[in-house]
């Protein structure tokens, strides 16, 4: 499928830098790629208001009278589809559903990611989503949610490749040759640093519009 992008400048928010956050990239022992955020505060946001959305990020929002997707909403630069590949067991957006995820990092198409992500937890506390090829799992990525008396402290972990003699020998070559290279790894930090900082631009309005069954409406 060839995929597009949204229109520049089409929020036209200021986004965080790579600079806001505290950052870390490292191989690791077997050869896996590892890469650490701790994020700047996300103000106004609780981590109630967090949960919500990754439960319902597959709905609609409205801003400035025109209606788009909420995932294309969260990063309007780097995003391209979010979908329910498979429900979790209440039929949700939950754990133990999968996610469909395109996303272009730093909006460059050589940097493609498109992938079907099953979520192994969702909670106040965090979520967690993996890949697995084989039965093994072949990359991992956790956020955790920390209340903060001004919003949320947000930390994350992405881990490519697999800590296994089977991943050391066989499969973060080929996922590092053809899946995630390291600099698509660390333009990951940039753009995960962006998309988190973005919650505080309309997650706050959003909640608080569908807790009182409004239409979401974002000026």
């Amino acid at each position: 499928m060839k995929w597009q992008f949204s229109p520049p400048g089409l929020f036209n928010w200021k986004m965080k830098s790579l600079s806001s956050a505290v950052t870390g990239f490292k191989v690791l022992p077997m050869g896996s790629f590892e890469a650490t955020i701790e994020h700047d505060l996300i103000r106004g946001c609780t981590v109630q208001m967090i949960e919500w959305w990754f439960k319902h990020i597959g709905g609609t929002m409205f801003y400035k009278g025109k209606e788009y997707d909420r995932y294309l909403l969260w990063h309007p630069y780097d995003h391209i589809h979010w979908s329910l590949h498979k429900p979790g067991p209440h039929g949700k957006a939950e754990a133990g559903a999968k996610f469909r995820i395109v996303e272009a990092l730093n909006r460059n198409p050589r940097w493609l990611i498109d992938t079907i992500e099953e979520v192994v937890k969702l909670d106040k506390t965090g979520i967690r989503l993996r890949r697995r090829f084989l039965g093994i799992e072949v990359s991992s990525l956790e956020h955790w949610f920390i209340p903060h008396r001004d919003g949320t402290l947000y930390r994350s972990r992405l881990q490519v490749g697999s800590e296994t003699w089977i991943g050391r020998h066989f499969i973060n070559p080929l996922m590092q040759e053809f899946i995630m290279t390291k600099a698509m790894t660390r333009a990951w930090l940039k753009h995960n640093i962006e998309e988190v900082g973005n919650f505080e631009n309309f997650l706050p309005q959003l909640y608080y519009h569908e807790m009182n069954k409004d239409h979401a409406v974002i000026e």
